[in-house]
């Protein structure tokens, strides 16, 4: 599995896009739901690490799932 540390305020403005994507599509589905979930997580995440200007690292599997839906 391979990492890259991001600019943490990239990350939780495009987890935060990502969202409201996903919030506006209208799927119930279990696997739509713990998709919405983790992408919180890694927002609130960045959003913490932006406030004390640190970067965040993400798996690539987490950067894919937040990209594919911007």
């Amino acid at each position: 599995m391979s990492y890259a540390l991001l600019d943490a305020a990239r990350v939780a403005k495009a987890a935060g896009v990502s969202l409201s994507v996903l919030k506006t599509s209208g799927e119930t589905s279990e696997a739509h739901v713990r998709k919405v979930v983790m992408i919180e997580r890694i927002e609130a995440l960045a959003k913490a690490a932006a406030e004390s200007a640190q970067g965040v690292t993400l798996t690539s599997e987490e950067f894919w799932l937040i990209s594919r839906n911007w």
